[in-house]
């Protein structure tokens, strides 16, 4: 790999870096290493891909881009009780409060159905009352 090349590619990770840190704000240290060891088949280049140049900071901010993935895994079923889980607590995280969330499970009900809305507003009032535990 030449020098350029190198620091093309060590720029964009880092801003694959940067934007999954703004995912979850409360992430101190972001490393990929860390998701290769979680998710072995999850390449450099997948990251590069999913954070690099398609999430980049001049689109949609990590609370907007929560909301919509929140509304992705509804219409979906609410199947992916864990991915929603995280995302949910990603996005207080990130900002949204909790009638953002609840207001885009309900839009999405004309979508996935009513059964996929009350799956995911059930998964939501859950992590809404960890949340709340957790701060006591």
């Amino acid at each position: 790999m030449t020098d350029d090349l190198t620091r093309m590619f060590k720029a964009m990770m880092e801003q694959s870096q940067e934007m999954a840190r703004a995912f979850n704000p409360t992430l101190e240290n972001f490393q990929v290493k860390g998701f290769e060891k979680l998710i072995p088949t999850l390449s450099k280049d997948m990251m590069e891909m999913w954070f690099g140049k398609t999430f980049n900071r001049e689109g949609l901010d990590a609370r907007t881009r929560l909301l919509v993935t929140i509304a992705a895994l509804t219409v979906l079923g609410a199947q992916a009780e864990p991915q929603m889980r995280l995302t949910i607590r990603h996005a207080l995280a990130a900002g949204a409060t909790k009638r953002e969330i609840a207001e885009v499970i309900y839009q999405m009900s004309m979508f996935g159905g009513v059964p996929a809305m009350q799956k995911a507003l059930d998964i939501a009032q859950s992590v809404f009352a960890e949340t709340e535990e957790e701060s006591e």
